[in-house]
């Protein structure tokens, strides 16, 4: 201890023998490859790129358009109408530990910076976007203190209200696009719009989304508050929805980064995975021809990457809906095995399902469907510019069939006008005022295939199309899913917020507890 004590008094004499102790301190004690600084507008692109849309076994299941033909226990959920922890806290953890974290950061890092004025506005209407994809899904949601673990040392954030998150929603994103600035700053690192060529042209994109996320909101009052939701849409079409398929809010993937809802269904056990029965009836008996982009028949089901899909029309059969892999031969008209699995159809590998497939998360096709509801509805009368519910519904149905030309291995056009007229002129799919919300709500579920949280949502929110419920067994009492369950984690991680929450929502955690726009 004498020692360390000389050494100790020593060393200011040493430092002033040697007077270039302190010299480049700094620099000598620094790592030259830790990060000092992060580009705000680098954490926007990676909260985009993993932003969900929704997932297969999930959403796209419970609208029965997909199904996990296999009950092996664990693969149980809603193709069973169980609460499976698995899927419900998939969309959890999808948006929490990554967008939403993400965004919240660049909110932070942005504050008050004049120069980046479009990204802090940019974010504030994606961050939306997601925090109402929680909203849809869930109810209650943490929403004004998420994603504050790192910035504000909150680790068990409290739950919002759902109906008062769709308030701020509306206030959020109205806000933002009233501050988004031509004469601002160009964000080229936006993977939605950063190829728009100038900050004026980037901003009137974003404009466009976020007036289209705005009628989206509006029309999720129309089961509860037909005047809210006829003043939030007259707001958001007098401002300028989407105008064509270019101003889609897409996200496009490569062989590095990969279409994350496509994974499962292609790789991990691909014989469990096929469309459903109803999803596919409603395109054969239409003869549409978005269904050999969809669905393909595959001599083997658990070779799909190795085998050339057979999508003839006449060929693609769904699974139907409320059987498994044991039940199913029980089903009149089942159609037995093919390889190592079903002989029904599954997804189109090289198409809709392949590893490059785009996601779409805002498109123009689902506006001009919901735009056709508003018209119907008497909403946009008067309206300079306003067409009929006939002209919207119509362009709605081409829109989607020209996204297909987004995807890999398809032609241009991908459906020929020819072959769209053809479609639009058939007996049931042809315009009538008498059938307009089935027939108008049936192009949405078709239109959202890829965006399974938007289908789920605006099938609670319209009540179409005509389903049948899943009967495979009575834990839904007869009906449909409503909602998803709150992740197991939360009631042990956060539980005096998680309990809080539970009895906002009526006291019952479980499928078909409704969320505040879904009350009847």
């Amino acid at each position: 201890m004498k020692k360390l004590n000389r050494l100790i008094a020593l060393l200011p004499a040493i430092c002033l023998l040697h007077t270039g102790c302190d010299k480049d301190f700094g620099q000598i004690n620094t790592n030259p490859y830790g990060l000092t600084s992060t580009n705000p507008a680098l954490l926007f692109t990676n909260a985009q790129r993993l932003t969900s849309p929704g997932s297969w076994e999930g959403d796209q299941t419970i609208v029965q358009q997909f199904v996990n033909a296999y009950n092996t226990g664990a693969t149980s959920g809603f193709n069973l109408n169980d609460d499976n922890n698995t899927f419900n806290v998939t969309r959890w953890n999808d948006n929490y530990p990554n967008p939403i974290k993400m965004l919240e950061q660049v909110t932070a890092l942005v504050k008050g910076d004049a120069a980046r004025t479009n990204l802090a506005n940019m974010t504030v209407i994606w961050k939306n976007y997601v925090y109402m994809t929680l909203v849809d899904t869930y109810g209650d949601i943490p929403y004004s203190q998420a994603g504050k673990a790192y910035l504000e040392a909150n680790f068990y954030p409290a739950y919002d209200k759902d109906e008062d998150i769709y308030a701020g929603l509306y206030t959020n994103i109205k806000a933002a696009i009233a501050a988004l600035n031509p004469s601002g700053d160009l964000v080229i690192e936006d993977l939605l719009y950063g190829k728009a060529g100038s900050a004026a042209a980037q901003v009137d994109k974003w404009k466009r989304l976020g007036n289209s996320l705005l009628l989206r909101i509006g029309m999720r009052y129309s089961k509860i508050d037909q005047n809210k939701a006829k003043i939030i849409v007259q707001e958001a079409f007098n401002a300028g929805v989407m105008q064509s398929n270019s101003d889609n809010a897409f996200i496009t993937y490569t062989s590095v980064y990969v279409n994350p809802i496509n994974t499962n269904p292609r790789t991990l056990n691909p014989y469990f995975y096929y469309l459903a029965e109803p999803f596919i009836n409603q395109l054969k008996t239409t003869h549409d021809p978005r269904l050999k982009y969809i669905s393909g028949k595959y001599t083997d089901p658990n070779q799909v990457l190795a085998l050339t899909p057979d999508t003839t029309t006449a060929n693609q059969f769904g699974f139907p809906v409320g059987y498994d892999q044991l039940t199913v031969g029980n089903y009149p008209g089942y159609r037995g095995a093919a390889g190592t699995g079903q002989n029904y159809s599954q997804l189109n590998f090289l198409v809709l399902g392949s590893a490059t497939a785009p996601n779409f998360f805002v498109s123009y096709a689902q506006t001009q469907l919901l735009l056709a509801e508003a018209a119907y509805r008497g909403w946009l009368t008067g309206l300079s510019g306003a067409l009929t519910a006939q002209q919207y519904y119509e362009a709605g149905v081409r829109a989607h069939m020209n996204d297909f030309e987004r995807y890999p291995n398809t032609p241009v056009p991908a459906v020929p006008t020819a072959m769209q007229d053809s479609y639009l002129a058939q007996p049931g799919v042809a315009y009538t005022d008498a059938n307009a919300l089935q027939q108008i709500n049936t192009q949405y579920w078709i239109a959202s295939i890829s965006n399974g949280a938007e289908g789920f949502a605006n099938f609670r929110r319209s009540g179409y199309p005509a389903l049948s419920p899943n009967k495979y067994n009575n834990n839904l009492q007869g009906g449909f899913v409503r909602r998803y369950p709150y992740p197991n984690e939360e009631s042990s991680k956060n539980a005096a917020n998680y309990i809080e929450a539970v009895k906002s929502i009526g006291g019952q955690d479980n499928l078909t507890t409704r969320i505040f726009w879904d009350q009847n």
